[in-house]
């Protein structure tokens, strides 16, 4: 029996994707800071296939929270961070630029280090290792100046996956990752009086991510559109991308 952690599954598609994996017989573990939605998450699934644990990422005693669940369903195949916040402020409220970077960066963070360690000391069956995956965006190869705080921290995310790949190879540490770049998806980060382009239901969205997971992707980008987009930028000077001015979704 397969067994997940879902952190950040109150809503949108951590919610969607917790819902795929119970349908598929896993047992899931999911957090969140609405503890009646967590609850209302785990009546709608079998007896015994939930078990819920109400954290708040950005608090230090959230890993004790952790530690909780992990204790409950044990150690899990899957460890999935999804808790992300961020906002188009080009007025640069301070408030909302530091709330994305401790929830995307510090929340992450202490996280998936708290369950690396955890790994490290624990895991004793080496024929499968435990997967790490993280929802970050194409925002983090794109970076947008009508959201800077969300831009630098998913690309913080990217770049802090790959050295912990490094690192789980340099300690021999049994764990792969996963680095899922969606771009826009209708959930409830996005403002809903405006207008994305390519904008993907989340339930389309899932299925892309259930792809990613049951793969093992080392990276995911979805889909072909933002593939397209994201490579695209790659040529494009640093000096020419800063004068574009007219991106404001």
């Amino acid at each position: 029996m397969k067994k997940a952690i879902i952190i950040g599954a109150t809503s949108g598609l951590g919610r969607e994707v917790a819902s795929r994996l119970v349908a598929e017989g896993w047992t899931v573990g999911i957090t969140g800071r609405r503890k009646e939605a967590l609850e209302s998450f785990r009546s709608e699934q079998p007896s015994g296939k939930v078990y819920i644990s109400v954290m708040d990422v950005t608090r230090e005693d959230s890993v004790d929270a952790l530690d909780t669940l992990i204790g409950q369903i044990g150690s899990p195949d899957l460890f999935f961070y999804v808790s992300g916040v961020g906002y188009q402020n080009p007025e640069l409220d301070l408030d909302k630029e530091i709330r994305t970077v401790r929830t995307n960066c510090e929340g992450m963070v202490r996280m998936v280090d708290h369950f690396m360690n955890y790994i490290r000391k624990h895991r004793l069956d080496y024929a499968q290792k435990a997967h790490i995956a993280v929802i970050t965006s194409v925002a983090g190869a794109v970076p947008l100046g009508i959201a800077p705080a969300y831009s630098a921290t998913k690309r913080m995310q990217s770049s802090y996956l790959s050295a912990l790949a490094q690192l789980s190879r340099m300690e021999d540490i049994p764990v792969c990752f996963t680095d899922i770049r969606p771009g826009f998806v209708a959930t409830d980060i996005l403002n809903a009086k405006k207008r994305y382009p390519l904008i993907m239901t989340k339930e389309k969205a899932a299925d892309q991510i259930m792809k990613a997971l049951k793969r093992r992707r080392r990276a995911y980008t979805f889909d072909w559109h933002f593939r397209f987009v994201t490579f695209i930028c790659k040529f494009i000077p640093r000096c020419i991308w800063e004068r574009v001015t007219w991106i404001r979704n």
